[in-house]
């Protein structure tokens, strides 16, 4: 199901772009204020992390509040706003595009959605084929995997950590990212980069320079989920018997 995102054209961009950053689709409660700049890397000027997988509705937006006013800005300041679409666990991940997507609506401000393992790629920016993990709970990993440039070649998708480990030869890839990687590093066989167990704020807004330099119309809010929830529709009543 698409959550609606604002419209784009509404307010030009500032000069730097400053981007409200959002991201719950890791155990991770992220928000971050940041600015971005055609020839620079994004600079962050505050944030907010929680590694709390349970408490995404609950710290989400105190985060975002906090980081704010750390950096001596209001929400009418804030020009675009970035989200992670996941891959990500389905309870999570809506928390992000859910405030975000209200967000933009209230501020008309438009809201860029972004594979969270993009961000996580650009937070590494190792030069080298990357291979992108995050815990997909169930001893299952969503993955993504990334060329020398750091653009996306395959996936995101989500597997067992041993099937995966399969395709790793015929994908060239040299070292690996992310909490998932971390969690079966003996499983995959690959070297696992630390620092980067979750996305920042200014990996997120990275994730996104193209579109938010350009003004181009935000993709829509579609969140990765990978796989069907738990939960299921009932069928039909439940017969009853009487003792």
């Amino acid at each position: 199901m698409d959550v609606k995102s604002s419209p784009a054209a509404a307010h030009p961009y500032g000069d730097p772009v400053l981007v409200l950053a959002l991201d719950t689709a890791t155990p991770a409660v992220t928000a971050g204020v940041v600015e971005l700049e055609a020839g620079s890397p994004p600079r962050t000027l505050a944030q907010r992390v929680t590694v709390n997988a349970k408490a995404h509705g609950e710290l989400l937006t105190p985060h975002l509040t906090e980081a704010l006013a750390e950096a001596g800005r209001a929400l009418s300041d804030v020009d675009a706003i970035v989200v992670g679409a996941g891959p990500g666990p389905f309870t999570g991940l809506r928390v992000g595009l859910v405030t975000a997507a209200a967000l933009g609506h209230a501020l008309d401000r438009p809201v860029h959605p972004v594979a969270t393992t993009d961000a996580l790629a650009h937070d590494a920016a190792t030069g080298a084929p990357l291979l992108v993990a995050t815990d997909a709970r169930r001893r299952e990993v969503y993955w993504a995997a990334y060329d020398a440039d750091g653009r996306r070649t395959h996936g995101p998708d989500v597997e067992r950590p041993a099937e995966l480990a399969g395709k790793l030869a015929d994908l060239g890839l040299a070292q690996a990212v992310g909490e998932g990687a971390a969690l079966y590093a003996d499983v995959l066989g690959l070297p696992v980069l630390d620092g980067h167990a979750h996305p920042s704020p200014a990996g997120l807004v990275a994730a996104a320079a193209d579109a938010l330099l350009s003004g181009a119309e935000p993709a829509p809010l579609t969140p990765l989920y990978l796989r069907r929830p738990d939960a299921v529709e009932p069928t039909g009543r439940k017969r009853v018997t009487r003792p």
